[in-house]
């Protein structure tokens, strides 16, 4: 299997035989594709956001494979790798999107804001499944991204190109809050699960180092983005305060039901320093840990 880097747009356009009109954005149409790819493996260095429109085709993201159906957007940012591998050549596929370099948006608004938008950082098995009418939007703001590059460039077309960008994505964020939602019955499933790993936890497990998030995340085959957006959305709470809550929970049980010393407490825990745990005990309970010991004693 092949193996290209997508260090810029030129890169992406030769590859699939595309005219390049931005070396630094572009809106794309595979239609217009006059090379077949595949069976290639791709490292992005660019932000990319693909939408299928006809039959699914197949990626592979790491280890797992993922059948990239009608509808479904699949976003990338600098640093992911995929393969493609499709049972079957295409020329032409019938897929649309965007891609742009982070050396587009350097001094806008956008270049702060771009980390907030954590979708960037799901696997492709976390892609976003679009209705018909976010369909419509999101080609709303191809199509506006598309007018402003037929422009003259001038002193304004790259805080514009930034600010459309900037709402495109602003709306898949709140499309995917939307996907949330209307999968509660599943991620409601996923949450009591990772009550019940969080439970297990200290129940089958020496305690070498505190849980985390990746942990539990992997437990459930989720990236922990993701995984971190479920859980909070859902419970109110992020993944990371609830676990450090039950690591707490443990704590006073054993500060009850035991005489152990504190130190022995946060080892056994997975603190690397008692004070790491003491502090920690003392933002979530307003006591220290001895004080805590001699308050219910």
């Amino acid at each position: 299997m092949s193996k290209i880097v997508l260090d810029s747009l030129k890169t992406y356009n030769d590859l699939y035989g595309l005219k390049t009109s931005h070396p630094l954005i572009g809106v794309l149409d595979l239609k217009d594709a006059t090379k077949i790819v595949n069976h290639i493996e791709m490292k992005f260095e660019v932000f990319a956001l693909f939408l299928k429109q006809g039959v699914q085709c197949s990626l592979k993201y790491g280890r797992k494979n993922y059948d990239y159906q009608e509808g479904t957007i699949v976003s990338f940012a600098p640093g992911q790798v995929v393969e493609l591998a499709d049972e079957k050549d295409e020329l032409a596929p019938k897929v649309v999107g965007l891609m742009f370099h982070p050396d587009l948006i350097y001094g806008t608004p956008l270049a702060s804001k771009i980390k907030d938008f954590e979708f960037f950082s799901f696997s492709q098995t976390e892609s976003l499944h679009l209705s018909e009418k976010e369909r419509e939007k999101f080609n709303f703001f191809l199509n506006l991204i598309r007018e402003e590059l037929e422009r003259p460039i001038d002193n304004h077309t790259a805080s514009v190109l930034a600010a459309h960008i900037q709402l495109l994505l602003e709306h898949l964020d709140r499309f995917y809050d939307r996907q949330f939602i209307t999968r509660h019955k599943v991620n409601s499933d996923i949450v009591s699960q990772f009550q019940q790993n969080l439970q297990n936890y200290f129940l089958e497990n020496e305690i070498v180092n505190t849980p985390n998030v990746g942990y539990f995340a992997e437990k459930a085959s989720l990236s922990t983005g993701y995984f971190s957006n479920l859980i909070k959305k859902e419970t109110g709470t992020s993944p990371k305060d609830l676990i450090s809550l039950k690591l707490i929970d443990e704590a006073k049980r054993r500060l009850i039901e035991t005489n152990q010393d504190i130190s022995v407490i946060a080892y056994s825990l997975g603190f690397d320093y008692p004070a790491h745990f003491t502090r920690l005990f003392k933002k979530i309970t307003g006591l220290t840990p001895t004080e805590y010991r001699l308050k219910v004693n």
